[in-house]
C-alpha cells in the first residue's frame, strides 16, 4: 500500500548512486547477492538472540534491494536480474521469521509458522497474478520500474520492512504482532485473487 509512496522518496538517491556504482563496474547481480549476504546475516543475529543488532544488516539489505535496480537501470536490465531478485526477495523474506523462530521455538514457533504460510500464500497470489499480468499486456510503474507486474496490496515491501524493524526492536511481542501481520497477508492474497478473478476471467 506504501511502495508507490516510498518509491517516489528513495529512487532518486538510488539512481545517483546505482550510476556511480555501475561506472566503477560493479554489477547488479553482485549486488543482489550481496542484499541476501546481509539479510542472512541478520537472520543469524536474530536466532542468537540479538535482533536489535541484526537491524544494521537487515536495513543494508533492503538498501541492496533497491540499489540493484537502479544499478540495472544504469546500465543493462536483463530477465535473469529481475528472476534472481525476486527470488533473493522471497528468501529474505523467509530468514527473517524463521530465525525468529529459532530464537525461541516455544514461543515463537505457533505464530512462526502461521506467518510464513501466510507469506506463501500471500508471495504465490502475487507471482501468479504477475503472469497473468503479463499474458495479457498489463503494464504499471507504480512501485517503480520493475521486471515484472508488481500488482499493489494491502501489505507490500515498505510494510513488511516496518513489521522486520517492529519486531528486532520489539521481539518480545513477535508471536501477537506475527498473527495480526500474518492474517493481513492472508487479506491481501485474497483480495488480489478476487482481483484477478474480476479482471482475468474470460
Amino acid at each position: 500500500m506504501l511502495d508507490r509512496y516510498a518509491r517516489r522518496l528513495i529512487d532518486p538517491p538510488l539512481n545517483k548512486l546505482g550510476q556511480g556504482l555501475a561506472a566503477r563496474g560493479i554489477t547488479a547481480d553482485f549486488i543482489t547477492l550481496s542484499g541476501l549476504f546481509l539479510g542472512g546475516v541478520a537472520a543469524v543475529f536474530i536466532a542468537l538472540d540479538a535482533p536489535r543488532v541484526a537491524l544494521v544488516p537487515l536495513l543494508l539489505s533492503r538498501v541492496a534491494d533497491g540499489l540493484d535496480g537502479a544499478v540495472a537501470r544504469a546500465t543493462r536490465k536483463t530477465d535473469f536480474g529481475g528472476y534472481l531478485d525476486i527470488t533473493v526477495d522471497f528468501l529474505f523474506y523467509g530468514l527473517i521469521p524463521m530465525a525468529f523462530v529459532w530464537m525461541s521455538p516455544a514461543t515463537n514457533g505457533a505464530a512462526g509458522a502461521f506467518l510464513l504460510a501466510s507469506f506463501y500464500f500471500n508471495g504465490a497470489s502475487f507471482l501468479g497474478y504477475a503472469i497473468l499480468a503479463e499474458k495479457h499486456g498489463h503494464k504499471t510503474d507504480a512501485q517503480g520500474q520493475k521486471s515484472l507486474y508488481y500488482s499493489n496490496g494491502i501489505l507490500e515491501g515498505t510494510e513488511t520492512i516496518g513489521f522486520f524493524v517492529v519486531l528486532c526492536l520489539l521481539p518480545s511481542y513477535f508471536a501477537p504482532l506475527s498473527w495480526v501481520f500474518g492474517a493481513l497477508c492472508f487479506a491481501t492474497a485474497t483480495l488480489r485473487l478476487y482481483a484477478a478473478k474480476q479482471i482475468f476471467t474470460e
